[in-house]
């Protein structure tokens, strides 16, 4: 019976097409997703010929050149902090894993122009640093920070987590018979992390990078902070200082076209590879490695990447709090923007992942041409700052959707476009994880396809939906500029009160609603970090 369900579901396969439903719901995504993009180009069409004079009138090439060097310095950074943590929390017998698997994750809240901040009351000019050198060793001046070094710094303590996490959760359902047969063969454990194990990672490892570049491309606080030129600076220094937002789209265009380019990087490195976990009967769990000698520095490695990327930023934070302590008021606003951050990113959450899963379905079950480039036109939105995403939308509600104009429903589709390719990712992995067969074997057996997927397919993927959908609402938890657009009067969130207070160099005021993000986060990355398959078996 089960060799006809096999042969069957061969048949099935051989056969199948895409179901119209399916691809009309990722067609729809997507074309939603594209909005922005769709309003740039109408802002180019409408300036004409003339509108492309702003590519001579700008030093465009420097700007490409550094944003590039930015993208594949804070890229080449995430991987280097991220991998090895992910290794040593999901693998090893590091002394309190499960602390670091959680403490390691927790920068993800904090948000980039927080992180600059940060770095800059320690280090910058008349930084915490330089007052402590002064006095004993009579040090006034102290080396800058503000321009490359600074902006990568930032920007890695914020975006290594998304590697962190993808690649955590590749080795947690990674099968230990791979490794313990390339062992059997007599490689060591660094040839099997080689040649067996990193192979398998590719998927996550470029759905990382990609989310980790596409971030960068996309930041304004970080770069505008550190005072580093890129386009993103750029474009929002044309939406500043002119009416004619023209050249700021034109901009908009260029950086668009980059994000082409890393697409299809990623698409080129990460190839054809896909790993396929066993049934949920096959999967175990395996052995830590042991340390041994190496316990202590790998510690003392994850003890200074949190150190640098959660204390310090916390450190400051509680600093500016206990120092305006008593001028603290209006804790009532700060718990309501409390609410309306978590209920905003809540939403926003589940939407993507309900409407990433049919493209990245299709993507994966469906490999053509056209899927493919489907799925990799849907992360167009996310190269694309805050603030041309919401003054896109609020060009369409203004002429085609005033109903919705300043609700609560246009915010959270912001959200949802914003971050459409974070919740992409974590389905695509999922989903490269799983192998086929299984559900063909289901539907061979007579199940419905519907059925077959709900009871074969997504108890597989529910780990990498929920890493999608918990990405999304932490973004979502420490987004600005679409918030400060597109908000119905009176709300408020946190991300918003943080920048309001800090605009004015408030910090006293940005500490508590800052300390609240934090907070209000760390119990949905405990849950992304911890709740996985069962935990791989102590040393033997």
């Amino acid at each position: 019976m089960i060799r006809g369900a096999v042969a069957k579901a061969g048949a099935l396969r051989a056969r199948r097409r895409p179901p119209f439903l399916l691809v009309g719901a990722a067609v729809t995504a997507v074309a939603l997703v594209c909005l922005p993009l769709a309003y740039l180009v109408l802002r180019v069409a409408e300036g004409g010929s003339d509108a492309w004079s702003v590519l001579g009138r700008h030093r465009i090439l420097e700007l490409v050149g550094n944003t590039a060097v930015l993208v594949v310095a804070v890229t080449c950074a995430a991987l280097v902090v991220g991998v090895p943590l992910a290794w040593l929390v999901a693998r090893t017998d590091l002394p309190g894993h499960r602390f670091w698997a959680v403490a390691a994750a927790l920068p993800l809240v904090i948000p980039s122009y927080v992180a600059a901040l940060v770095l800059l009351a320690a280090f910058g000019p008349r930084g915490f640093l330089q007052q402590v050198l002064e006095r004993p060793f009579g040090i006034e001046r102290v080396p800058e920070i503000y321009g490359l070094g600074g902006a990568v710094l930032a920007l890695t303590i914020s975006t290594y987590p998304y590697v962190y996490l993808l690649v955590v959760a590749a080795l947690r359902e990674l099968d230990p018979a791979l490794e313990e047969a390339s062992r059997g063969l007599g490689r060591s454990r660094a040839q099997t992390f080689r040649l067996v194990t990193l192979p398998v990672l590719r998927p996550s490892l470029g759905a990382g990078a990609l989310l980790v570049a596409l971030y960068t491309l996309s930041d304004f606080g970080a770069v505008s902070l550190m005072q580093y030129s890129s386009l993103t600076r750029a474009i929002f220094l044309q939406y500043r200082s002119l009416f004619d937002r023209t050249p700021a789209g034109i901009l908009s265009l260029v950086l668009v076209v980059l994000t082409l380019v890393v697409l299809l990087l990623e698409a080129y490195w990460r190839g054809r590879a896909r790993y396929h976990r066993p049934s949920p009967g096959a999967a175990r769990a395996g052995q830590r490695v042991r340390l041994g000698r190496w316990r202590w520095p790998a510690l003392a490695f994850c003890g200074g990447v949190v150190g640098f990327a959660l204390l310090l930023p916390l450190a400051v934070i509680g600093y500016w709090l206990e120092r305006s302590v008593a001028l603290e008021r209006g804790l009532g606003d700060v718990w309501g923007a409390a609410l309306n951050s978590v209920v905003a990113s809540g939403l926003a959450a589940g939407a993507a992942v309900a409407a990433a899963l049919p493209v990245a379905l299709l993507a994966v079950r469906y490999p053509a041409g056209w899927s493919r480039a489907l799925e990799r036109l849907s992360y167009s939105s996310n190269a694309l700052p805050g603030i041309v995403i919401a003054l896109s939308l609020v060009f369409f509600a203004a002429n085609y959707a005033g109903f919705a104009y300043q609700t609560l429903a246009l915010l959270v589709f912001a959200y949802v476009v914003r971050f459409f390719p974070q919740a992409v990712a974590g389905a695509h992995s999922a989903l490269l994880r799983v192998d086929p067969r299984l559900e063909e074997a289901a539907r061979g057996l007579g199940k419905t396809p519907p059925r077959a997927f709900a009871s074969v397919t997504a108890p597989l993927v529910a780990p990498g939906l929920l890493a999608g959908a918990a990405l999304v609402f932490l973004s979502t938890m420490k987004e600005l500029p679409a918030t400060l657009l597109l908000a119905p009067i009176g709300f408020e969130t946190l991300a918003t009160q943080v920048w309001t207070a800090t605009t004015v160099a408030s910090y006293s005021k940005a500490a508590f609603p800052a300390l609240l993000l934090v907070l209000f986060s760390a119990p949905f990355v405990y849950l992304l970090t911890l709740r996985r398959r069962p935990e791989v078996d102590a040393p033997g």
